[in-house]
């Protein structure tokens, strides 16, 4: 397959250029960055994955990369991500992540794509009611961040049935892993044990979240990508568990015995600051059930291989 990868740069975006690329796939990775991660992935790759300087909000940048690669499905990545961003930029946030999404969906259509995975957020759903939900959980999202996530969505689903266009939206959830670019958990902690440096977080111990390793999240956009007709056009993709931060802080000691790395109880903030609402497990029985997707990391697991490519790539840095 052809796979253009907006935001292909990012976190997400590079691991899984590289995830199709190994396996034969031909992608272009198109954003306003080269990264680290995607370098990596270009010249592991240079037959198979290209990059395109590219912002989704210009759309004859965007345009001239669908006329020249001739994707058979995009796989659409670019965002300002996450509460703290988004709080920070509301204007750039709803210009990138809504205006841009039409962009793409727009030359979806013109180009007659197979498919769009739209990668969206558990920022949609707000407070979640339960400990574990699904995809019929309401979405009442609190912040801009879940606010744009969940109008692009929308945007997709009308976009779907006006133009017969395959968009499956993708909720994920707190994803994480080696080359991690955002300073938050498990990446704080993890990096703090590795370099033997204490760092104790002020309040969150109880904290619980879905955390997603990225090796499953990619496997579940790929899985996404290669299925045929599906009967939803939305899916979880996680872990299926949520852990509280102390639970974390207990994993990442497992793997690194002498870490020094504590949590507090209390309420935790995005960023020290922003508040976060109630979270949980996102059930992933619909994916398991539409196209095989099963999570392979539970936290202790992904903690483990996330220390290990860590402190290989301190040691090779140095």
């Amino acid at each position: 397959m052809r796979i253009l990868v907006t935001g292909g740069g990012g976190f997400i975006g590079a691991a899984l250029c590289g995830a199709l690329a190994a396996r034969g796939d031909h992608v272009l990775a198109v954003d306003i960055g080269k990264s680290r991660n995607l370098a990596a992935v270009l010249e592991a790759h240079p037959d198979r994955a290209s990059y395109r300087h590219g912002e989704v909000t210009e759309w004859a940048q965007l345009a001239q990369c669908f006329k020249e690669f001739a994707p058979d499905s995009v796989v659409h990545c670019a965002a300002i991500v996450g509460v703290t961003n988004s709080e920070a930029a509301p204007v750039a946030t709803l210009r990138i992540n809504v205006e841009g999404s039409l962009n793409v969906f727009n030359l979806a259509r013109l180009f007659d794509l197979r498919r769009v995975v739209n990668l969206s957020s558990e920022e949609v759903y707000g407070h979640f009611e339960a400990d574990r939900i699904d995809e019929t959980h309401a979405c009442r999202p609190v912040k801009l961040y879940g606010i744009s996530k969940y109008t692009v969505e929308q945007l997709a689903r009308d976009f779907s049935e006006s133009h017969g266009l395959s968009i499956v939206n993708v909720r994920t959830c707190w994803v994480y892993g080696p080359g991690l670019p955002r300073p938050r958990i498990p990446k704080t902690l993890v990096d703090a044990a590795v370099a033997g440096t204490p760092l104790h977080l002020p309040s969150g111990a109880d904290f619980r979240v879905d955390h997603t390793y990225i090796d499953d999240c990619v496997d579940g956009l790929i899985r996404i990508l290669d299925a045929g007709a599906l009967p939803h056009d939305t899916y979880n993709i996680a872990s299926g568990e949520a852990v509280s931060l102390s639970e974390i802080v207990a994993a990442v000691k497992a793997a690194v015995p002498h870490a020094d790395v504590t949590v507090t109880a209390g309420e935790y903030r995005h960023g020290g600051d922003l508040r976060a609402v109630r979270k949980g497990a996102l059930d992933v029985t619909r994916a398991r059930r539409d196209f095989g997707y099963v999570p392979r990391f539970d936290i202790r697991k992904g903690i483990t291989a996330y220390v290990e490519a860590a402190r290989k790539q301190t040691q090779g840095a140095q």
